[in-house]
């Protein structure tokens, strides 16, 4: 199996070093991974300047391919010209989770769905924030998950954002399977001055998501269980296209 790695923490980030490691147990891993770090760019592209490449080294030992670009840049560039055989694309591991509305910020995520274009079973692992990563064992929980949807899944390609949180390297490695959790949170901003007296905004957190009936990411991810969401990227809504192709949309101007 040749599989695409990448992350949007950038190329040395540690999470995709751990994440190489393991994953080199499931197949041939080809590392195409952003020059320096990518948060938050979400799914954008660069078509307005070249994409510069360069060769990526530890030591004497070639990593891969860093890329002067976004997460989905790596992998649209990675299947065409460094990884042409993939039948794989894993993005991570992210130091932060990448759950709810965060999804559609994440350019780790982004990354797994450029894969999931292109017809081809994509993962994104994000692990919860610490201030001491224990990547390595998020990295084998990943491996594990990854390798069960692969033996279970059907033939039809799949796109699967896969979440870590601190207390399931704990002892608590229980899984749920849950749907992306899309409450609003975070909506606060911090007002302050800067010494030449100019106003700037911090954005917060706050508040958390509002409790829901229904468990989700965030809910789970919460009690402390590690979350498997299956993900897609067509944003039809199908009640509300059936519903507007009965409308008429005439203006009413003769051509």
């Amino acid at each position: 199996m040749r599989i695409l790695l990448t992350n949007d923490d950038g190329v040395y980030a540690p999470g995709l070093a751990a994440l190489e490691h393991e994953l080199q147990s499931v197949g041939d891993v080809c590392v195409v991974a952003p020059s320096t770090e990518q948060s938050g760019v979400g799914h954008s592209i660069t078509f307005l300047r070249p994409l510069v490449c360069t060769e990526a080294y530890e030591g004497n030992r070639f990593r891969g391919w860093a890329v002067e670009g976004s997460p989905a840049d790596c992998v649209k560039i990675g299947l065409f010209e460094f990884c042409r055989d993939a039948d794989l694309v894993v993005s991570g591991i992210n130091g932060g989770l990448n759950a709810g509305i965060n999804v559609l910020y994440s350019g780790t995520v982004a990354a797994a769905i450029e894969g999931a274009f292109y017809g081809i079973t994509s993962f994104a692992v994000s692990l919860e924030f610490a201030e001491h990563f224990q990547f390595e064992r998020a990295a084998r929980l990943a491996r594990q998950v990854i390798e069960r949807v692969l033996e279970e899944k059907s033939d039809e390609p799949e796109l699967v954002n896969i979440n870590i949180p601190t207390a399931a390297l704990e002892g608590n490695d229980d899984i749920r399977v849950v749907p992306m959790g899309v409450a609003r949170y975070g909506e606060h901003f911090l007002r302050r001055q800067d010494p030449k007296g100019r106003n700037y905004y911090w954005a917060t957190t706050d508040p958390p998501p509002k409790p829901t009936d229904q468990e989700t990411d965030l809910t789970a991810l919460e009690k402390g269980f590690v979350t498997v969401t299956p993900l897609q990227y067509d944003m039809t809504k199908p009640s509300a296209l059936e519903q507007m192709r009965s409308w008429s949309f005439s203006t009413g101007e003769s051509r």
